[in-house]
């Protein structure tokens, strides 16, 4: 009991807090008007309705109009209806804790089945959790801000199009221009962020980005517009999106104007909370937005609409002159269809006995919301209202998702004091001219699908979307500095002045770009050196310097490489590249006192020599029957055969030849040795006239196997392809900055504190090599790179511009010539190193002369056999009388014939 009494007191204590805490907000109870429109009808059974407006304003007045428009249509088209609405109008004045306590008392004392409203989307954004607590459907027909989902709150109905529909439609305007940066302007209210997220998302699906927000104060003065104006004239980007309602809308688009801000070269986009069609701007507001293009719903004409505006503009007409209200807008279309479909709802699930709410056991002395009942009805009229379809003022009623969706957005262009539709956009078709477009079947979104707008400054060209800023700033270009390779980029600083002045191939390149773009730049080099006037670190910490916004741009020999693309982005290369390596050549062959073997392979001296060991036998065999000047000794016969085939070589042997199958077989052999002594004759000059350039090393492999040092330009990427890509060892590696270094380190090699190769991008080998001719040269594969590229920040729209210049430039060949023969000519006039360059392996092989070695092997061999078969042809009848006359002698007569075959008589003679 004591602890009950405790209990008691603690909940008085509580509640005694929650009087003390609310006092503040008490005085708004008190301005909140209470009126029942229209009148009910004591014959009906009533549906108690709330409406959370603000109706003492311009849009209030409109809708409520609307409203009573509705109910009187809905039930004068249906009078045997037997439930008519009962709408209790809450005004809490704009204010959200007003809103919600409206809603609290309309639940509570009320007990409404559903409340209409209420305007704007912060207060929804509290009264939502009520309707889920007293089970009461919220149903909005102007809170359209996306952070606000009937999905996730079962109990909200927005019968009204989602703000972030919208988005598609505006990512196809500046895609259809080509626009890559938009700065946002959008209000400090739940209307105005709602929608942020949902732009960077849709922007980015068309390679776009927001670079800048602009955020506007919920209730601004003039000089905060002002200020949020003066830092969108300073910046680089022209194309610039409005979210904003027309209550703040019409103001800065004023003062806007009046800044010379709605002007040439600048793209304004508004969302369709600046069009006529939700919220009209004053004549002064659409004064200052000549030639801003916006979006907005589209809806289906129809006679019932064009009929109700009639109605609707004749019975404004009627109204007291000094009763200002706003000119009939989506809004007051949307609260006459939400009207309608809650009266055809309540008609259909209404029961009299479930028109109470089932109340808690809790005293009502409580100020919390939980004292609020749970409506019966409630729950049926959501379900009801969800399954609704009919064909409203404003289109098709029907709520996919607890919400209305549109059919397409209409895209107008601010002309004069009218909005001229310029085309049209759907999901699935993107722009187009005209709505009905059957021949249209792929998404597009290109300026050609639009027709041609009228821009800010009353010109049909389209803005490109930005401009260098106005502020008086410089495109500020980082650019390096080198010790060597200058005839790329120099700088030199005047002694007396201090001021620096810039040379070379790259800077001549990029002021040859400039000049082709259709419009200036102003800009100033900014040397990447130190307070020594030294180069301040490698070509990837200057690149970075963009990304921390130190340099605006970088102009140098930078090669295009993938690891760089991720924070700047490059021009098109103006200049092809690609890394090789570079070795010293051997010594000179020349001085070698073994050169005259050198015009021909071992194996060719080797053949060359049995050949004639062969022609030399073949001779005598077929010459020493019957020539007496092949006979005597054998070792007089041996060396006499060996003579006369050598001796061919300079056609000097004087024996004289007396068989037929000889002369044939010399004269083949002659020919062959004609061919053999003219070839190495050629050979051996080539050696000892033209210099043998032949490198010392060829493969990368052989230089990481026996680790050899290796050089790179200091500074460059080329170290990290090293050891990454080539994986040298990184103590292995050695940078040097000069051709001048490259040649000394060089020339001693790795074993003498030098570098057995260097490696270096193409521009600077053909540099190098054309200062030391003959000396050098480029060996081994040639690892790709895309070329030097003008760098910028990620995004920026200068890249495409200045990669259009580059194409412009590079393909104009007398531009290039000029160009590149201020600071390459010299490159002609040494030597090309293919002409001279040879491989190891140039001496003549027996390959080159198989086919003549296999014609007067042919020809040797079928002489050999035509001899002795014609031999043994002419002698057969001799021998076969001597061997059938002295059988028993057959052994002595067959030496005798044997001998007769070797030294026949001295006037035989065989003719073949």
């Amino acid at each position: 009991m004591d602890k009950s009494n405790q209990d008691t007191q603690n909940m008085k204590g509580q509640a005694s807090c929650l009087i003390l805490a609310l006092l503040w907000v008490l005085h708004l109870a008190s301005t909140i008007e209470t009126s029942r429109v229209p009148k009910e009808n004591p014959g009906k059974e009533i549906i108690q309705v709330g409406l959370v407006f603000s109706m003492n304003s311009t849009v209030g007045k409109m809708v409520e109009s609307c409203i009573s428009m509705a109910h009187s249509d809905f039930y004068g088209a249906h009078p045997g209806y037997r439930t008519r609405l009962s709408l209790l109008v809450r005004d809490p004045k704009d204010d959200v804790v007003g809103a919600a306590l409206a809603v609290e008392d309309l639940m509570e004392n009320e007990e409404v089945h559903a409340i209409l409203g209420p305007q704007w989307s912060s207060q929804a954004k509290f009264v939502i959790d009520l309707g889920v607590k007293a089970q009461v459907p919220i149903i909005s027909f102007s809170a359209t801000s996306p952070s606000l989902s009937p999905t996730q709150s079962h109990y909200f109905v927005r019968t009204a199009y989602e703000d972030s529909l919208q988005v598609g439609a505006l990512a196809a305007v500046v895609q259809a221009y080509d626009w890559r940066e938009i700065a946002l302007v959008y209000e400090d209210t739940e209307y105005g962020k709602g929608l942020v997220p949902y732009l960077g998302d849709a922007f980015q699906e068309v390679d776009a980005r927001i670079t800048y927000r602009s955020v506007i104060p919920p209730s601004p003065e003039d000089i905060d517009i002002v200020k949020e104006l003066n830092k969108l004239l300073v910046m680089q980007t022209r194309v610039f999106l409005v979210h904003m309602t027309a209550v703040i809308g019409s103001r800065f688009f004023v003062l806007a104007s009046e800044a010379g801000m709605v002007s040439e070269d600048f793209a304004w986009i508004v969302t369709d909370g600046l069009s006529s069609l939700l919220d009209p701007v004053s004549s002064k507001a659409l004064d200052s937005m000549q030639g801003v293009v916006g979006v907005r719903p589209h809806l289906t004409p129809s006679e019932s609409r064009r009929n109700f505006e009639e109605r609707w503009t004749k019975l404004n007409a009627e109204r007291n002159s000094q009763d200002e209200i706003a000119d009939l807008s989506l809004f007051g279309l949307w609260s006459y269809d939400t009207v309608s479909a809650l009266a055809l709802a309540g008609e259909m699930v209404w029961k009299p006995e479930k028109s109470r709410y089932l109340k808690p056991n809790r005293s009502r002395n409580s100020l919390d919301f939980s004292s609020i009942g749970i409506s019966e009805m409630g729950p049926k009229l959501l379900d009801k209202i969800l399954s609704i379809k009919f064909q409203g003022l404003s289109g098709e009623f029907n709520l996919p998702d607890g919400q209305l969706q549109p059919i397409a957005f209409e895209i107008f262009n601010v002309v004069g004091q009218r909005e001229e539709i310029i085309g049209y956009w759907t999901s699935a078709r993107g722009l187009s001219p005209e709505l009905n477009q059957s021949t249209k079947e792929e998404y597009t979104a290109s300026a050609n699908d639009l027709k041609p707008p009228t821009w800010p400054g009353n010109t049909l060209k389209p803005p490109k979307g930005w401009v260098m800023p106005i502020s008086g700033k410089k495109l500020r270009i980082g650019v390096p500095l080198k010790d060597g390779f200058t005839e790329f980029f120099k700088i030199e600083w005047d002694p007396h002045t201090g001021v620096p002045s810039y040379s070379g191939f790259v800077h001549d390149m990029f002021r040859a770009v400039l000049d082709v773009l259709p419009f200036a730049i102003p800009y100033q080099y900014v040397p990447y050196v130190n307070e020594s006037r030294q180069s301040a670190g490698t070509y990837d910490e200057m690149l970075y310097e963009i990304k921390l916004q130190k340099v605006n741009a970088v102009v140098g020999d930078t090669t295009i490489v993938a690891n760089r693309s991720s924070y700047v982005d490059f021009t098109l290369p103006y200049s092809e590249s690609g890394v090789a390596m570079i070795v010293a050549i051997k010594d000179d062959e020349r001085r070698n006192m073994w050169i005259f073997l050198k015009p021909l392979s071992w194996n060719l001296w080797l053949t060359t020599g049995l050949a004639f060991i062969f022609t030399g036998s073949v001779v005598w065999l077929l010459e020493h029957r019957t020539n007496e000047e092949f006979r005597g000794r054998c070792s007089q016969q041996i060396g006499l055969s060996l003579w006369f085939s050598f001796s061919t070589l300079v056609f000097a042997h004087r024996e004289k030849i007396a068989n037929n199958l000889t002369r044939l077989v010399l004269t083949v052999w002659v020919f062959v040795v004609l061919i053999l002594t003219q070839s190495y004759t050629a050979s051996l000059t080539s050696f000892l006239t033209v210099q043998r350039l032949t490198p010392k090393f060829v493969e990368v492999e052989d230089l990481i196997r026996n680790h050899l040092f290796v050089g790179y330009q200091e500074g460059s990427f080329v170290r990290g392809l090293l050891v990454r890509q080539l994986n040298f060892n990184e103590s292995r590696l050695i940078p040097y900055g000069s051709p001048e270094e490259y040649h000394e380190a060089l020339s001693k090699g790795s074993e003498n504190g030098g570098v057995a190769a260097i490696f270096d991008e193409l521009p600077f080998i053909k540099i190098f090599l054309a200062r030391y001719c003959n000396k050098y040269k480029m060996v081994g594969p040639t690892y790709k790179t895309d070329g030097f590229g003008f760098a910028f920040p990620l995004r920026s729209p200068l890249v495409s511009y200045i990669s259009r210049a580059i194409l412009n430039v590079t393909q104009d060949k007398a531009k290039m010539d000029a160009i590149e023969g201020n600071y390459f000519r010299s490159q002609s006039s040494c030597q090309d190193q293919d002409a001279t360059i040879f491989s190891d392996n140039l001496s003549l092989s027996v390959y080159s002369f198989g086919g003549l070695f296999i014609i007067t092997g042919i020809i040797s061999v079928s002489s050999v056999l035509i001899y002795v078969v014609s031999f043994f042809y002419s002698h057969w009848p001799s021998l076969s009388t001597i061997r059938s006359a002295t059988e028993h002698s057959s052994h002595h007569m067959d030496d005798h014939l044997l001998l007769a075959a070797i030294e026949p008589p001295a006037d035989a003679a065989f003719a073949p």
